[in-house]
């Protein structure tokens, strides 16, 4: 929680303002008195600040904050996108307040100015390594399976194990992750919104689609118990190996937290993406890394569930790799595949590993 001092709020004042101001109340709207410490959670609770500035005159503002919860105000970033958001519209608005500024708060309390920003960057650590894609393209190329290649998936394999045994315990938040899966932008609804007209993947097709992952999401809402530490986006464009089974991971996306399934569903496909570019259908290598990989998991973490609820998270990294847009030069035939697959598992309440080209060909 937050402690907002008049001096800490002093502070940023004067530097926004760019002269001494001086803090002279502080209080909850709705409450009455002097505060000379608030704190607070914010949503809901918008703090009047009374000062006065170098001229002598007395001037009022109301700073406004958020708190964590339900309604996709779980994350930091998401309560951040509110209030730039804020900022940048309500004086777009006739008869609407302005917003002066908008900013954060250190870890010390103090106050630090965002307001005059246009966009945001991200500043990281520059990882050496070589994408586990590039394996993936050369087993494709030539079939020869390395001991490597056995080693590598075992530590990805292990490495889901471990963050995955970290669990959470916030029902709505796992029923947002799954809200999520289905209706955002940048998953199954998004993705579907930006296939171009095509004749094998139409929009009827999409459609249909969609309709089965809103069944699904009705359908997973009661495994809240399963959220836990996820990456998100764990795709072998992602993984980065240095010599042996060294490698650092890149880009989690969409949440710390969520159902395994996703992370398991993005690694596993791939190798079933790569044997269908290949011969089209799993078998050979691939299918000896995939079902690797998927007994290995099972085993490991003791999660019989997962194939109940992993459907519609290969659902939406199919449709991904079928998209016309991420993969344009992909053969019509490993599309069309693709395509199957989807309606295949999401048409079944179970998904079994050993079925895999069932569900291409259904």
């Amino acid at each position: 929680m937050t402690e907002l001092t008049p001096e800490t709020v002093q502070r940023y004042l004067s530097s926004l303002k760019g002269q001494p101001v001086r803090v002279l109340n502080l209080a909850s709207l709705g409450q009455d008195g002097q505060a000379d410490t608030i704190k607070f959670g914010g949503y809901g609770s918008p703090i009047r600040v009374d000062y006065q500035s170098a001229d002598q005159k007395n001037h009022s503002l109301v700073l406004h904050t958020m708190r964590p919860g339900p309604f996709g105000h779980e994350h930091m970033a998401d309560r951040a996108q509110i209030l730039l958001w804020s900022n940048e519209t309500f004086g777009r608005l006739s008869r609407h307040v302005r917003s002066l500024d908008v900013g954060g708060f250190h870890s010390d309390g103090t106050l630090i100015s965002i307001g005059q920003v246009e966009e945001f960057f991200l500043l990281t650590e520059y990882a050496v390594g070589q994408g586990y894609f590039r394996d993936l393209e050369q087993l494709r190329d030539n079939g020869r399976l390395r001991e490597l290649d056995l080693d590598r998936v075992d530590v990805l394999c292990d490495y889901l194990v471990e963050i995955h045994s970290k669990r959470s315990k916030d029902a709505e938040l796992y029923i947002r992750r799954v809200r999520e899966l289905v209706g955002h932008g940048e998953c199954i609804m998004g993705i579907a919104d930006s296939y171009p007209p095509h004749s094998l993947i139409t929009s009827e097709k999409l459609e249909q689609m969609e309709h089965r992952c809103v069944v699904w999401r009705w359908r997973l809402k009661r495994f809240t118990h399963r959220l836990r530490q996820v990456h998100g986006d764990f795709h072998p464009w992602n993984i980065l190996f240095r010599s042996g089974t060294d490698f650092t991971v890149l880009d989690r996306s969409r949440g710390e937290y969520g159902d395994p399934a996703d992370d398991v569903a993005c690694l596993s496909l791939n190798y079933a993406f790569f044997s269908l570019q290949r011969s089209g259908r799993l078998e050979g290598v691939f299918e000896t890394l995939f079902l690797r990989f998927w007994d290995r998991y099972l085993k490991k973490t003791g999660d019989p569930e997962m194939l109940q609820v992993v459907a519609p998270f290969l659902a939406f990294r199919a449709l991904v790799m079928a998209s016309p847009v991420w993969y344009p030069s992909l053969p019509e035939v490993v599309r069309s595949k693709l395509v199957s697959f989807i309606f295949g598992v999401l048409d079944e309440e179970t998904f079994d590993p050993a079925q895999v080209n069932r569900y291409f060909d259904a």
